[in-house]
């Protein structure tokens, strides 16, 4: 029976190449995601192994530069690290070199005044030149390091960049008025975010404190340790000597490098996984391909397969030798699989190379796991999809050698599978509603479960629905197409189980394509309505960092010409009632002019009145109404919990609920008049300013507030279109990425509709003669076989768009929670796009077997036994 088996998959090898095509690719995407993630997460980790070579212990004070305002932490000159505590440390018995660092938000522009690189890559640091006046840190490639006030170097990749050489002016700008500054050198650095891409800007040390931080502030001490003491040993003789302050931590050089590596191998982990993902749902559809073509190889081997059995051969040596092909072809496919993926895990790490060049890079990493895995997986997925047919094929009768064709299913078995298959549809989609309606987080689980079981259960209904569904275009097949349309709609429905293993593939794919689609657009519009809904004001003005925006920069903007009103959206958080809450400020005077929140009681005139407005979220938690009274009190140290109290807090007393407004993305859950806030807070927090023009949003005004910041590269100026764009942009992104991940799949489905029309065409053989000889010419079988291609296509992907649509329905229920706002938007025109797109994979996957079937010769295939 293993000869048997053997000369089998020999004899076929036309009819199986598709499917070993199928397993291949599922499985070369499985090893090509293992090759590059552990290629990418190797090269990230030997980059940022250098940044700690030389620092045995390090003290960061992570609030330094954070935004935090001294009135909110109570902060007290010994509780930062400054000159003292660099002495202090430079002291001990076990410390070598001590050094302060500066570290911060800086941008550097170009020559037309853009922001070189990206905001959050974006930094700067001091140089601290030792006794040699150089720093050992960042060596000068060309030029000398800053000495004084208007003297920076940059890094090799950002001068290069710009098109900077040592001498030229180089403007810079962190959440302060931009300025104008002279390059006096270039370094080089391993520095590894410099190395991915980002900029770094070097300035002396005062004047990094004085941009970055605050004057004599330091936000990390860097210290290397004495021959003969250990890192823990300084580590202890450091934090003994730490001041006063919880905001501080400190970590030896070998803690620093661990939490990197674990931080990238988690990156990298998520990564993989997501990929992975995308890899199943490959070898999943490639499933429905597999089983497919067992099937139909099956049906056509009807009379040698009971002749085995007339001759001796049992039921179990027929299964084992389904089995063994499928284990063959699995066992060839995955390898070439392999093969290809190392391929694609290379082509993968040049293609992020190219988008970004400062990625890390190195020689491919190639594990056992990605040689012993993919493989397994692809053979076992082989396997386990051969099993049933393997089993159909050990129970056909002796006596069916005397006879050839297809076995029909019986009524008794179509009967169970439909009841089995609405049970499990009916649960699935039963569940799918029920979490939905809980409209949060919890209704995740039940969704996921009920999705999969629906999904599962339309699976197993789809012979049944195939013929309803199919019979509806049969008209239109006629009109169009005549003789060869009503032909195509006969063979898509006469084998249901085949038309729906084919339409399954293509199923899955448009299930998530549509889901993904519906998703997205359903969070785009509700972050979209809840970000500009309540904007009245025609631009934004923010960092293109989201850092805060200090007085002279907001100084500046209000004296733009042009501007009719404009107002600083402040923020900062407060007791109420004994409760943190988040607050935004806004002037009183303008407020109609900038904002339009949706109120469901009172008025925004109430600002004025030195009252407060609440979101309707506060209101119902705290049993808030027009006219309540709330205690209102700043946070003090240590008060960061939300729970009132702390030390330094300083009570401001009872104000008045004013008015209640829908919960919105752009503002607090609280809103006050900046007048109010600025008695208690006279530092809030400024990440906004809103600004009304006399003519609206014109480009003129646009361009009026840039220059009045001075063109500083850091500002942006946005419109509420220009907001939504960036969302929308966000989006697009993901979705892309995704389709491209899901690509995969819909390729693999392709391939198992072309290898079920081969197949099939081979099996009509003698039909299509017959039809051939009773006048039907060449286009027509051409047509037919295209047609029923298409027929098949549109089928799956009309159930396909229908369940994504449902699912991402369900999904937007579980978050309605989360997002404000959310509300199910089904973008008709991309979904009829995907239905024009599944027609057209049809049309395309015809190709070769219509042509095949129009060469037909008339007389050999009539002949056909």
């Amino acid at each position: 029976m293993f000869r048997t088996a053997l000369r089998n998959v020999l004899a076929h090898k036309g009819r199986l190449l598709m499917t070993a095509l199928a397993i291949m690719l599922g499985t070369a995407f499985v090893a090509g995601t293992m090759v590059f993630s552990d290629t990418l997460g190797q090269a990230m980790k030997n980059s940022y192994s250098k940044s700690y070579s030389d620092i045995a212990v390090q003290v960061t004070d992570y609030s330094a530069g954070s935004g935090a305002r001294t009135s909110q932490k109570g902060e007290r000159a010994s509780s930062r690290l400054d000159d003292a505590t660099v002495r202090q440390i430079a002291a001990l018995p076990g410390a070598d070199r001590t050094q302060g660092v500066v570290s911060g938000f800086t941008a550097v522009a170009d020559h037309k005044g853009k922001l070189i690189g990206e905001a959050w890559t974006a930094r700067g640091a001091n140089y601290a030149p030792d006794a040699s006046g150089k720093d050992s840190r960042y060596p000068m490639a060309d030029g000398r390091g800053p000495q004084k006030s208007g003297e920076i170097a940059l890094d090799r990749s950002t001068a290069d960049k710009g098109g900077y050489k040592v001498g030229d002016t180089v403007r810079i700008a962190a959440n302060g008025p931009a300025l104008n500054t002279t390059l006096t050198g270039i370094f080089t650095t391993d520095d590894p975010q410099v190395g991915s891409g980002g900029t770094l800007t070097l300035l002396d040390t005062a004047s990094a404190q004085k941009m970055m931080l605050t004057p004599g502030q330091f936000s990390s001490i860097t210290v290397s340790a004495k021959p003969g003491t250990s890192e823990d040993a300084l580590l202890g003789e450091i934090t003994a000597k730490l001041p006063g302050g919880n905001h501080f931590t400190t970590e030896t050089g070998q803690q620093l490098t661990d939490e990197q590596s674990k931080m990238i191998s988690d990156s990298t982990s998520a990564m993989k996984t997501m990929l992975l993902v995308f890899a199943a749902i490959s070898l999943f559809v490639g499933i429905f391909i597999i089983a497919n073509t067992f099937t139909m190889l099956i049906a056509q081997r009807t009379k040698e397969l009971a002749l085995l059995r007339a001759v001796g051969a049992s039921r179990r040596q027929v299964t084992e030798s389904v089995l063994v092909e499928a284990l063959l072809i699995g066992a060839i496919a995955s390898i070439a699989g392999v093969v290809a993926g190392i391929g694609i895990g290379a082509g993968m790490q040049a293609l992020v190379g190219s988008l970004n060049s400062g990625m890390p890079t190195g020689p491919l990493v190639i594990s056992p796991a990605a040689l012993l895995v993919a493989p397994a997986v692809g053979i076992v997925v082989t396997v386990l999809s051969a099993v049933l047919p393997a089993v159909r094929a050990s129970r056909i009768a002796p006596v069916a050698a005397m006879s050839g064709g297809d076995q029909p299913a019986t009524q008794k078995s179509l009967l169970i599978r439909n009841i089995i298959g609405s049970v499990v549809a009916g649960g699935g989609l039963a569940l799918v509603a029920m979490g939905a309606a809980t409209g949060s987080s919890a209704g995740r689980l039940p969704v996921g479960f009920g999705a999969a079981l629906a999904l599962i259960g339309i699976f197993v209904l789809l012979p049944l629905l195939s013929r309803p569904v199919i019979a509806l275009v049969g008209p239109l097949l006629s009109g169009l197409a005549g003789t060869p349309g009503k032909l195509a709609r006969l063979n898509a429905v006469r084998n249901p189980r085949r038309t729906a293993a084919t339409a399954a593939a293509l199923t899955i794919g448009l299930t998530l394509v549509s889901a993904l689609t519906v998703l997205g657009a359903s969070v785009g519009g509700a972050v979209d309505k809840a970000v500009t809904s309540s904007m009245k004001a025609d631009f934004d003005v923010s960092t293109a960092s989201r850092t805060d925006l200090s007085p002279e920069v907001v100084a500046q903007i209000a004296k733009a010409p042009g501007i009719s009103a404009s107002s600083p959206l402040t923020n900062t958080y407060w007791n109420f009632d004994g409760t943190g809450r988040s607050v935004s400020g806004i002037d009183a005077g303008s407020v109609d002019q900038l904002l339009q929140p949706v109120m469901t009681s009172g008025s925004t005139a109430a600002l004025a009145k030195g009252q407060i407005l609440v979101s309707g979220e506060v209101a119902k938690e705290a049993n808030l109404s027009v006219g309540s009274t709330v205690k209102v009190s700043t946070l003090g140290t240590g008060d960061d919990t939300g729970n009132g109290g702390g030390n330094g807090s300083t009570a401001i007393g009872s104000m008045t609920v004013g008015g209640v407004f829908e919960p919105n993305q752009m503002l607090s859950p609280v809103l006050m008049s900046n007048a109010d806030i600025a008695k208690h807070d006279p530092a809030a927090n400024v990440h906004d300013v809103l600004v009304k023009g006399h003519d609206g949003p014109t480009g003129a005004l646009q361009q009026s507030i840039k220059d009045a910041t001075d063109s500083n590269p850091v500002i942006e100026v946005k419109t509420k279109q220009d907001m939504r764009d960036e969302f929308n942009k966000i989006i697009t992104f993901a979705l892309n990425m995704m389709y491209g991940l899901l690509a995969m799949s819909v390729l693999v489905a392709v391939l198992g509709v072309i290898n079920t029309l081969a197949m099939s065409v081979f099996e009509r053989k003698r039909e299509i003669g017959m039809l051939r000889a009773i006048g039907l010419d060449r286009g027509g079988i051409k047509r037919m076989v295209r047609l029923e291609s298409v027929v098949i296509s549109l089928f799956g992907a009309t159930i396909g768009v229908l369940l994504g649509c449902f699912v991402a329905w369900a999904v937007n229920g579980t978050l309605e929670s989360s997002i404000s706002g959310l509300t199910t938007l089904v973008p008709y025109g991309k979904m009829l796009l995907f239905l024009a797109l599944a027609g057209l994979v049809g049309l395309v996957a015809a190709m070769w077997p219509a042509r095949r079937a129009s060469k037909l010769d008339i007389l050999d295939s009539i002949k056909t036994d």
